[in-house]
């Protein structure tokens, strides 16, 4: 049985959905100092705050749920 390609089994299409990708990151960023936001503190009106927020998000996410497994996780032969 042969098997079917799918469209990101083809590094040529990958490559332009990734450059898709960050074109439209860039323009959102080019577009977001126009926006009228309503924010309620000052920092908020500041152009790209929402991004930083997000991405400092992320990684505090990440970084605090690595420390988490490391004090919850079990032994191999726990249930032994």
């Amino acid at each position: 049985m042969k098997k079917e390609l799918t469209l990101f089994d083809k590094p040529k299409n990958v490559k332009r959905l990734l450059l898709i990708f960050y074109a439209s990151l860039i323009a959102l960023l080019c577009i977001d100092p126009f926006i009228d936001k309503h924010a309620e503190f000052e920092w908020e009106s500041a152009p790209g705050f929402f991004a930083a927020y997000g991405f400092i998000a992320y990684v505090l996410l990440i970084f605090i749920s690595k420390q988490l497994r490391k004090w919850i996780k079990r032994d191999e032969n726990y249930y032994d």
